[in-house]
């Protein structure tokens, strides 16, 4: 923490005293509005700036002050040393093609994980497939977190606790991961799931 602090320190001490910085802050102010998918109008509501203003930095045609850049980036939100040091070249992948998705089940059970090497992750997001017959295991599952999805095609049964339901295309489902679960594809059809977890447990 004092590491990152102390360099801070540094960049925003060169800031001050000459604001032809290393780094191009209008193109990088630009970058980093677009990968957070905001227009120069949204961002300047959201900052409280006008549109005019937004576009001034961008095109480096004023070189903003350490406490207008820092008001600008709160309309992301984003702290001025995030603002420094994000390295753009290395932002996290956003789409994935479906041969990217990493599979992370069995020949009976697939399921193909959205964003595997992605670090850091908050939740985990799945394509699961489950086979005639195919079952999560006699031993009843449980874990910390919560979880849920939707059913694509095909039906599957699910025990949460004391309450077993069969559920088919559209049906849905959420709850507490620690209570013991199972899923059973009893049908003759494979069943599609799409769901989310949270805390990510594989």
């Amino acid at each position: 923490m004092a590491g990152q602090a102390g360099h801070l320190s540094i960049i925003l001490n060169a800031f001050e005293a000459d604001t032809q910085l290393s780094i191009d802050v209008g193109s990088h102010l630009k970058a980093v509005r677009t990968l957070y998918g905001l227009s120069q109008r949204e961002l300047a509501k959201r900052a409280g700036v006008t549109n005019g203003t937004i576009s001034l930095i961008e095109q480096n045609r004023v070189s903003p002050s350490v406490s207008s850049l820092k008001k600008v980036l709160d309309g992301i939100p984003m702290s001025l040393a995030e603002f420094f040091t994000v390295d753009l070249r290395t932002s996290p992948q956003v789409f994935y093609a479906g041969e990217e998705l990493t599979d992370l089940g069995d020949a009976n059970v697939s399921l193909r994980l959205v964003a595997a090497k992605r670090l850091n992750r908050m939740m985990a997001i799945m394509h699961e497939r489950y086979r005639p017959g195919a079952d999560t295991g006699t031993d009843m599952l449980s874990h910390k977190g919560e979880e849920g999805g939707v059913v694509i095609s095909g039906q599957i049964e699910l025990t949460v606790g004391g309450q077993t339901r069969m559920l088919g295309p559209g049906d849905a489902f959420y709850f507490d991961s620690s209570v013991p679960h199972r899923f059973q594809n009893l049908g003759t059809d494979v069943c599609e799931i799409i769901s989310a977890s949270t805390p990510p447990t594989f």
